[in-house]
């Protein structure tokens, strides 16, 4: 089961330290759990990605999050992120992503919004805040969209049904708060991974 690298689970590593982010990182893959995103308002974000790439061999992926500026998408690229996660819809951001041939996941609310992003060149859409949409109003959204890009959903996420996600057509999972706190210790951390591994493997 842990040797799985298919997960579409995002771990959001928000508040993460240089210090303390390579035994958490480590924890998450020896989990299953391969794709890590590291927020920029988080200390000292640059420095971290850069100890992710050369000391955790099984991160999958490797991305910026709370991305609002090309300039940051750049500054992303140059310590070897592949992902850019927004937490809006920002025109030049998704821009400035394909253009460096990176992933481009804008964070999208509505369908004007969802429509925009596919418009601009996305590659996935970020549903932010997914608790407040709920999975219908996944349903609805996905609907009425003219092509149908992965949505990853995003915020809130501390106790849900995968399966009542995947139902909806969810194609995968930002999990923040809920998995990582720079107040938990790395034990409390290693069972809230094998928690979630265990029940998207029921559905996936």
């Amino acid at each position: 089961m842990i040797k799985k690298h298919n997960r579409e689970i995002t771990a959001i590593l928000r508040g993460v330290t240089p210090s303390n982010v390579v035994s958490v990182v480590k924890i998450l893959t020896k989990n299953g759990i391969s794709k890590i995103e590291i927020p920029l308002n988080s200390p000292k974000p640059f420095e971290t990605m850069k100890k992710i790439k050369l000391e955790c061999e099984n991160v999958q992926s490797l991305g910026a999050g709370t991305v609002l500026t090309p300039k940051d998408v750049e500054n992303a690229q140059k310590v070897g992120c592949n992902f850019i996660f927004s937490p809006n819809l920002n025109k030049n951001v998704i821009k400035e992503t394909k253009k460096r041939k990176m992933f481009s996941v804008p964070g999208v609310f509505t369908p004007s919004e969802a429509i925009k992003a596919i418009e601009y060149g996305a590659d996935a859409l970020k549903l932010f805040p997914a608790h407040v949409i709920k999975p219908d109003g996944v349903k609805s959204l996905l609907a009425v969209l003219p092509k149908k890009l992965p949505l990853i959903v995003v915020g809130g996420l501390d106790s849900f049904s995968f399966k009542t996600w995947f139902d909806s057509g969810v194609a995968g999972f930002g999990i923040g708060s809920y998995l990582y706190n720079n107040k938990y210790s790395l034990n409390k951390i290693d069972q809230i991974c094998k928690k979630i591994v265990i029940e998207y493997d029921k559905f996936k």
